[in-house]
């Protein structure tokens, strides 16, 4: 199986986020990539660049899920927030607009609350290159299946899944498994999104939740109690052509291995009955006990069973890298996933 990687990713690298109301160092930086190569290593896989980061049909695609006033944003935010009195090295915002705002803000801070719907996203003067450069390689791995290969897989950070239409959460920028299914679709009819990380990916949901055409399922914490709190209810299911394409399954929190392989288990049977023609599987190696952001009580092992669960699916698939953040545990979950998802 081919696996995909750019060192651009790099680039985006901001130092800390608000955790509780204080600033913290971040869980989601260059280390992640290092550790999670790895894991590759250890699991006989090696790590190809896609050529280029950035390119005229890259934004096309990038258009098909996300605004181009958030593109535009992303691109020129930091340029403009530095002309700010007194301004922080970091783009992050002091206001956001609640209770159904209506009036799209001219002026830097107004839009960075607008499109950075939390703390966990500050914005560097080259965070977007980074961002763009993890979109480039969940595309890479999709070019790859499409040519004809049955699997592959995107080492992205930043993150994907919380990013939606018009805004960045949860330390994602772009969503690299929407983007993944919307370059599928040019080939395939109906395209799936399995969301096996710890989180709900409220910025997938959003962005397919009244089409038909991608089915999204998630398995994830109760957002009663967990990030990201306002999605992923198991009434979620979708509107107008998207109804009854969009499947949550919420477990409590501290939920083991048994719990949620028995849930990934029930989301795979519904992901065949919508009977996809390709499949993105959003990875998430934060559901292990140990992750900074635990929520679940998952051992290393389970990542094994979890990816056997995963290779029994028949479509052509791509496996794009969510959270999981470091710990002395992360390669090997990772090595341990990918033995799993090797075996057949």
């Amino acid at each position: 199986m081919k696996c995909f990687y750019h060192p651009d990713q790099d680039y985006h690298a901001p130092p800390t986020f608000l955790l509780r109301g204080q600033p913290a160092p971040s869980p989601e930086g260059p280390v992640r990539a290092e550790l999670l190569s790895e894991g590759l290593a250890a699991a006989g896989l090696s790590l190809t660049a896609p050529g280029e980061t950035d390119s005229p049909m890259l934004r096309k695609r990038l258009e098909q899920i996300h605004t181009p006033r958030y593109l535009r944003f992303l691109e020129t935010i930091y340029e403009r927030w530095q002309t700010l009195p007194n301004a922080a090295a970091l783009v992050a915002p002091n206001v956001h607009p609640c209770g159904g705002a209506r009036h799209y803000p001219n002026h830097p801070i107004g839009q960075a609350g607008w499109h950075l719907h939390d703390m966990a996203c500050p914005l560097s003067a080259t965070s977007f290159q980074g961002a763009l450069a993890s979109a480039a390689t969940a595309v890479a791995a999709t070019e790859e299946v499409m040519s004809g290969a049955p699997r592959a897989y995107a080492l992205c950070r930043p993150p994907g899944h919380h990013a939606g239409p018009d805004n960045a959460g949860g330390f994602c920028l772009l969503n690299n498994a929407a983007l993944a299914a919307s370059v599928l679709r040019e080939k395939f009819a109906k395209v799936a999104i399995i969301d096996v990380d710890l989180h709900h990916g409220n910025g997938t949901q959003d962005i397919f939740y009244s089409r038909g055409d991608v089915w999204t399922g998630s398995v994830h914490v109760d957002p009663s109690d967990f990030y990201p709190f306002f999605w992923g209810g198991v009434d979620e299911a979708g509107s107008e052509e998207g109804e009854g394409a969009n499947v949550n399954l919420p477990l409590p929190l501290d939920s083991d291995g048994e719990a949620y392989l028995h849930a990934v288990a029930t989301l795979i049977e519904q992901l065949n009955r919508y009977q996809p023609e390709a499949v993105v599987v959003s990875l998430g190696l934060d559901v292990h006990k140990d992750d900074p952001l635990a929520g679940f009580s998952v051992e290393t092992e389970a990542f094994v069973a979890l990816g056997e669960q995963l290779s029994a699916l028949s479509q052509p698939t791509v496996v794009i890298q969510e959270g999981g953040y470091p710990t002395d545990h992360l390669s090997a979950n990772l090595a341990a996933f990918m033995r799993g998802y090797q075996r057949s």
